[in-house]
């Protein structure tokens, strides 16, 4: 019996250790910032309802994944909204320039005029561009 668990510790100690690359240098994916092309918002919102978000964006490649997006307040209320794609490091990838639908929940939390800036790339100096919607609060 203590053979029979000296081979079993064994072979777990080997596995675990044989399995690890010392090799590994890290994530094989960065994160970037996708192109948004289309948004879908209502013409006014009620306060303190949730309305879900439908937002195209530009899917560039078969490497790209969509990981969601960032939703960060400039002012009271101002949002600015930026789709965030993984890209897969290391691989070929295959040109899709793919128009993909997505979405997000957003809590209307304050009487005011909300304005919303959606990220849809950038000029030819490298300034961010956006798609910018007010909407009016009932």
């Amino acid at each position: 019996m203590k053979r029979l668990n000296l081979i079993f510790c064994a072979i777990v100690l080997f596995l675990t250790l044989g399995a690890c690359s010392l090799d590994d240098d890290g994530a094989n994916f960065h994160y970037e910032p996708l192109q948004i092309t289309n948004v879908e918002l209502p013409e006014s919102f009620d306060l303190n309802e949730v309305y879900n978000i439908k937002v195209k964006l530009l899917r560039p490649d078969d490497c790209t994944l969509i990981e969601g997006f960032d939703v960060t307040r400039g002012d009271l209320t101002t949002r600015n909204i930026v789709a965030i794609g993984a890209i897969l490091d290391n691989k070929d990838c295959i040109a899709l320039n793919q128009e993909v639908e997505d979405s997000f929940r957003f809590e209307v939390l304050y009487n005011d005029t909300y304005l919303f800036r959606f990220y849809s790339g950038e000029d030819e100096n490298g300034e961010p561009q956006y798609i910018e919607v007010e909407i009016p609060v009932n």
